[in-house]
């Protein structure tokens, strides 16, 4: 049992990044209030909670209705993983996740911390461990980006700016290795 939480757990974290999301969040929300990046905060998570519930129940039936398979998925969702994975560990497009004072909705619950790594291993989790295993480690994960996102200020401090790009970077290198064995799995699947 524990095996089948790890097994979903690791995944999804390295999806989520709740560590490197961090960095992205106090840049995100540079000239917010405290209570504002909170609420932010929370609006991100939610969104990105329903969005991923969403998907876990709806995500067959629209493969279904569009004529897609899941090997199929596995190798678009890993070529994006390995987009974003390169795009993270190049330090290209950074500048573009800055803008206003509302950023929860977009960019932060949906792309950021509700992305194609995400979707995509919460697609696969359910198939290889099971829903309830996948619903439960997507909980515990959430609930450590609240407390990241609660304790932004703390890390910052205590990790840096440097410690915290430093360990995004190490988690899009993991990042870079799942898209590689999505885009494998997916291919031998097909």
């Amino acid at each position: 049992m524990i095996e089948k939480f790890f097994l979903a757990f690791i995944p999804i974290f390295v999806a989520i990044d709740p560590i490197g999301l961090v960095a992205v969040f106090m840049g995100l929300g540079t000239n917010a209030s405290g209570e504002h990046r909170k609420q932010q905060a929370f609006l991100g998570i939610f969104t990105a909670f329903c969005v991923a519930i969403g998907f876990i129940f709806l995500g067959k039936i629209i493969f279904a209705a569009l004529g897609i398979t899941v090997a199929d998925f596995q190798v678009a969702g890993g070529l994006i993983l390995l987009g974003l994975a390169g795009r993270e560990l190049l330090g290209l497009g950074a500048q573009d996740r800055a803008g206003s004072d509302e950023f929860g909705v977009v960019p932060l619950g949906m792309p950021l911390i509700a992305g194609p790594a995400l979707l995509t291993a919460l697609l696969i989790l359910v198939d290889t461990v099971g829903l309830v295993f996948t619903l439960i480690s997507l909980l515990v994960n959430l609930a450590l980006v609240a407390i990241a996102f609660c304790n932004a200020d703390l890390f910052t401090r205590w990790m840096g700016r440097q410690g915290l790009r430093g360990v995004s970077k190490i988690i899009a290198l993991l990042l870079a290795a799942i898209a590689i064995s999505l885009i494998r799995r997916g291919w031998h699947a097909v």
